[in-house]
């Protein structure tokens, strides 16, 4: 039985983690090895493609981190999360959704919403 408001917990940690090899060794614990991130901006397989969004992500927005907005609501093996991107105890930039479909206590995909989408500079794996 998977703890979701343990795996939102770590999930966003995931996000916020600045060392690249602590962050990695979350994704490790958190996605399974076919995991796969999708958003309006982006659209990786696996692990390592995955890690990169994020530090992609904390290059794009510094000094801002995300934090859980409200309660994380489940179903079968999928709950949704919503979050928000902001300074420490600011108001939000971006607040987005996070669809995760879980694999017994691990995150096997996550669809993401955001609102409003940042502008971004495409990199290699991203949605065109």
């Amino acid at each position: 039985m998977v703890n979701i408001d343990e795996l939102a917990r770590r999930y966003l940690a995931s996000w916020n983690e600045r060392d690249p090899a602590r962050r990695r060794a979350l994704m490790a614990e958190l996605w399974t090895d076919d995991a796969g991130y999708v958003d309006p901006i982006v659209v990786v397989e696996g692990r390592d493609a995955i890690e990169d969004v994020v530090a992609t992500a904390q290059r794009q927005f510094p000094g801002l981190v995300y934090r859980q907005a409200g309660c994380v609501d489940v179903h079968h093996h999928v709950a949704r999360l919503t979050w928000e991107l902001a300074p420490a105890g600011g108001p939000p930039v971006i607040v987005g959704l996070a669809v995760m479909v879980t694999e017994q206590t691990r995150l096997r995909r996550v669809y993401g919403f955001l609102d409003p989408v940042p502008a971004h500079n495409p990199s290699p794996g991203a949605a065109r």
